[in-house]
């Protein structure tokens, strides 16, 4: 009686992740979900762009009209405006007539008449613009004084030139960063991005292993590939998927951003941006795909997948929720940059408050080493979880009792 051998079909560990890896990005990018989703961001963030250049010129340009008689105004009030941020052009008008059809039919925003005693004349269509209001009452102001140290028998281009060597030098012992307003809302964008991309990438682990286990192919897969490797393969396959959905939506941001004009950071901080942007979606990923395949394989019914991953997504929530409402008006914020630091919240914040700028090196790489040191252990968690509760179909698994299995 001849002696039986039972031959190993199981595949290497790098074959069976590859293999399950493969097989889910192929899937994925087949999805027509996935692509009209990809599509829609894009959509979203090219229009943002394009907004963003409309907003600024609405309130940009400012066409002042002078008739002749007020001509000496025009530097004066055109400081003021560039000091409150206000872009302003300067029309000399020699008609007033003209100037008043000119502002009728929307070419001059404002046309300045003259000095009728201590007041400045100035004709508008509707309104007048409160930042240009205060630039035509600083420059009547000078006027005025003009003329009374005139009378005293002064010299006002002498006064205006001491006047305009006073000022107030600060010495600060601890001087907060500054911080580019473009870069604000780059940032805000940035960590959007990451949050639904973890949001949805995350979900669809969860989902798709309950899927697998409730349709029993688990148990056909699990013939060939152990029940790390296909865990592995999985978070592996979804998170290249998810990877390349987040280069194509920021590659389009950059691109439309430079096009329109909209953004004015240059071309090396906005790729730095994205490759923190995709740094901490791989990083964020990894971290919560293991936790929501563990958690998935606790269930057999895709009804019940939300409720056994609604606390880890709750912390991603609570991350994401802190960092778009506390960092774009408080970018320095002590609270918030400490929370940056946890793995739980840093693949939101962090990327946020490094397209912000100014985070300090140290805590920079404490964050990424903190996450990074997170992720074996998580391994364990979530491969113990997996492998305990995949192959138990029907009803749900206890975490307790998922981690006590042998």
């Amino acid at each position: 009686m001849s002696a039986t051998t039972t031959e190993d079909v199981r595949l290497s560990s790098p074959e069976a992740i590859r293999l399950v890896a493969g097989r889910e990005v192929t899937t994925r990018l087949r999805s027509k979900a996935y692509r009209i989703v990809t599509v829609v961001l894009v959509v979203l963030v090219v229009a943002f762009a394009v907004v963003m250049k409309l907003v600024a010129g609405l309130g940009g340009e400012q066409r002042i009209g002078y008739v002749d008689a007020a001509a000496d105004l025009a530097p004066r009030v055109e400081a003021v405006a560039t000091s409150l941020g206000k872009d302003t052009v300067t029309v000399r008008v020699h008609d007033e007539g003209a100037g008043r059809r000119m502002v009728a039919d929307g070419r001059l925003d404002a046309l300045v008449v003259g000095m009728h005693g201590p007041r400045l004349q100035v004709v508008v269509d509707e309104r007048l613009d409160d930042g240009l209001r205060t630039a035509l009452t600083s420059g009547a102001g000078q006027s005025v004084l003009d003329q009374q140290i005139t009378s005293l028998g002064g010299n006002p281009a002498d006064v205006a030139s001491r006047v305009a060597q006073a000022g107030v030098q600060v010495s600060a012992l601890n001087p907060p960063p500054t911080y580019d307003p473009q870069r604000l809302a780059v940032g805000s964008v940035a960590g959007i991005l990451v949050y639904l991309a973890l949001i949805g990438t995350g979900q669809s682990v969860a989902m798709g292993v309950v899927e697998e286990k409730s349709s029993r192919v688990v148990e056909l897969l699990l013939a060939t590939v152990r029940p790390w490797q296909l865990m592995a393969g999985k978070v592996v396959g979804i998170g290249l998927v998810g990877l390349l959905q987040v280069l194509v939506v920021g590659i389009a941001g950059v691109v439309a951003g430079q096009l329109t004009g909209s953004l004015d950071i240059s071309i090396s901080t906005s790729v730095g941006i994205v490759a923190w942007l995709v740094v901490w979606f791989v990083l964020g990923f990894t971290l919560y795909a293991l936790v929501f395949a563990g958690l998935g394989a606790l269930v057999s019914r895709q009804e019940d997948v939300g409720g056994v991953i609604a606390p880890v997504t709750m912390l991603l929530v609570v991350g994401y929720v802190i960092g778009i409402s506390v960092l774009p008006s408080s970018p320095g914020n002590t609270v918030v940059g400490l929370l940056s630091l946890v793995p739980v919240f840093s693949p939101t914040m962090m990327p946020m408050r490094l397209a912000m700028g100014a985070v300090p090196l140290w805590q920079t790489l404490l964050s990424l080493a903190l996450a990074v040191g997170a992720i074996p252990f998580l391994v364990v968690l979530s491969g113990r979880l997996y492998r305990n509760g995949v192959v138990r179909t029907g009803t749900r698994v206890g975490l307790r009792e998922a981690l006590r299995a042998g």
